[in-house]
């Protein structure tokens, strides 16, 4: 199957983005945190400081190849919690039905009724800033979608022949969902859930703006933006480079999300048959 140029783009900054997570001990030029020398504060960028240095002295470069770990990891891990809830909330409420489709759709709905972001300020504001505090926080507000597309994806599936004939020999319902409809409708959960990563990247890096994120001095792109929002004329690259980490990691996701959506849809795919 021929990959299309989104998929290309995109999956190449996505695998910058994990590269440099992966490799950052070996490809920093300095510590991220111990490395700070006053008399290196704010040096624009050079052949020494590729991306220049922040107020403490600290090389910019290095910050934004460790904070890469700190996004990608709040990333994943989210959208793997959110999809967990999603899905299984949306399978089971799709193939069921009754007043536990009940249940679920009030739930979906009142969770798509408060913004995620405002959702995820609160559960910060009683956990406190950290990483696995984001991460809770992040994974427990973005569910709602992957639950939709899950229990309408179910719904058009479950009166299929091959779901009826898996009743007849004696599959229960557990074993029919998991076993039988689960893997006919990973296509677009797969999408959702990359598309789902870049936009916990996004609120990883507002949460950490706003200092309930990743606490200072330990590296993420979004405190990096913090620290640097005060001296945004006078030190312009302290802003730039993070914001570019961010933008390039953001897009990548979503012209990836993008292309699988494209490769995964069967009517696209019998399209270009």
């Amino acid at each position: 199957m021929k990959l299309g140029a989104n998929t290309w783009v995109g999956g190449s900054l996505v695998a910058i983005a994990i590269g440099v997570a992966v490799f950052a001990p070996w490809i920093a030029l300095t510590d991220p945190v111990m490395d700070a020398n006053l008399m290196n504060a704010e040096l624009p960028p050079s052949w020494e400081f590729p991306f220049g240095t922040d107020a403490q002295g600290r090389d910019i470069y290095s910050r934004i190849c460790y904070g890469a770990r700190v996004s990608l990891t709040v990333g994943v891990v989210s959208q793997i919690c959110n999809s967990l809830i999603g899905v299984t909330l949306g399978l089971t409420a799709g193939f069921w039905g009754g007043w536990w489709d009940d249940v679920v759709s009030g739930l979906t709905n009142l969770m798509l009724a408060i913004p995620s972001l405002v959702f995820a300020l609160a559960i910060m504001a009683i956990l406190g800033p950290g990483l696995i505090s984001l991460v809770i926080a992040l994974g427990l507000t973005s569910w709602s979608y992957s639950c939709r597309i899950a229990r309408a994806q179910v719904l058009s599936l479950k009166s299929q022949g091959y779901v009826q004939a898996a009743r007849i020999l004696g599959y229960g319902d557990f074993r029919i969902m998991f076993t039988q409809v689960l893997p006919n409708i990973l296509g677009p959960l797969i999408v959702i859930a990359t598309l789902g990563m870049g936009g916990a990247i996004l609120a990883e890096a507002a949460l950490s703006f706003l200092g309930l994120g990743i606490r200072p001095p330990f590296p993420s792109w979004g405190s990096m933006l913090s620290e640097a929002r005060d001296q945004i004329r006078a030190a312009p690259w302290l802003s730039v480079f993070p914001g570019l980490a961010i933008f390039f990691t953001v897009l990548g996701l979503n012209l990836l999300g993008d292309g699988l959506r494209d490769i995964l849809d069967p009517q696209s795919t019998t399209r270009r048959a």
